[in-house]
């Protein structure tokens, strides 16, 4: 598990879709997110995410840190779902695939002959997913999963969330906004130092802390 804060220096002030500017991830719509006693998690937003080998200069949105081709494989968004586009050899639940493939939750994927991460779309009025590693094989920086962030995502300790967090007693919304990222939960709030009512904006070096979950947010660099 892989669960830390530290905070890293905003650089970029560019408009991506769906974030202000305090929350312009990357060029490629990606940050990091921190969850104290959970696990760090690489949060990609973009409706298309691109799988391959974490080799220097080989700017994918998931560098895996394994036997893979620079472009291994496709995941897109529509309102139909996940659609998987394989470039190297992929499987889903033990098929061979060759042509893309809707992912339906808990679907084992398998990039090469030994990467193998699971698809998860837990909720059923969200379209955010996570990709939770099934083989020892991790991301580059090393993370315990990817976050695939649509409108809004779920962290909290119901089977249901994006992120379970099984010690506590609330759950914690992370959801897009004409301004930006917000966050929301239904106990004590305080971002950044200041006291919230139930829900207040996020930046990319943002620290959240709750009645018993804390939280915080890094710029990719």
């Amino acid at each position: 598990m892989v669960a830390r804060f530290s905070r890293w220096k905003l650089r970029s002030t560019r408009h991506v879709r769906g974030l202000d500017t305090t929350m312009a991830a990357s060029t490629s719509d990606r940050f990091l997110l921190w969850i104290d006693a959970v696990g760090g998690y690489l949060v990609c937003c973009g409706d298309r995410v691109v799988l391959g080998q974490a080799t220097p200069g080989n700017e994918v949105d998931v560098p895996i840190q394994g036997d893979l081709a620079r472009e291994h494989a496709t995941i897109r968004r529509d309102a139909e779902g996940y659609l998987l586009e394989p470039n190297g050899e992929t499987r889903v639940d033990g098929r061979p695939l060759r042509t893309p493939t809707v992912l339906r939750d808990g679907a084992l994927v398998e990039l090469g002959a030994t990467v193998k991460v699971r698809f998860r779309k837990p909720h059923p009025l969200s379209a955010s997913a996570a990709l939770v590693p099934a083989s020892h094989h991790r991301t580059r920086p090393t993370t315990d999963g990817v976050l695939l962030l649509a409108e809004s995502c779920l962290l909290g300790p119901a089977a249901s969330c994006h992120v379970v967090a099984r010690r506590w007693s609330q759950t914690v919304m992370l959801y897009r906004h004409a301004s930006g990222l917000r966050c929301r939960t239904s106990g004590k709030l305080e971002i950044d130092g200041v006291a919230c009512d139930g829900e207040g904006p996020l930046a990319l070096n943002s620290q959240v802390f709750g009645g018993d979950f804390s939280l915080s947010l890094e710029r990719l660099a």
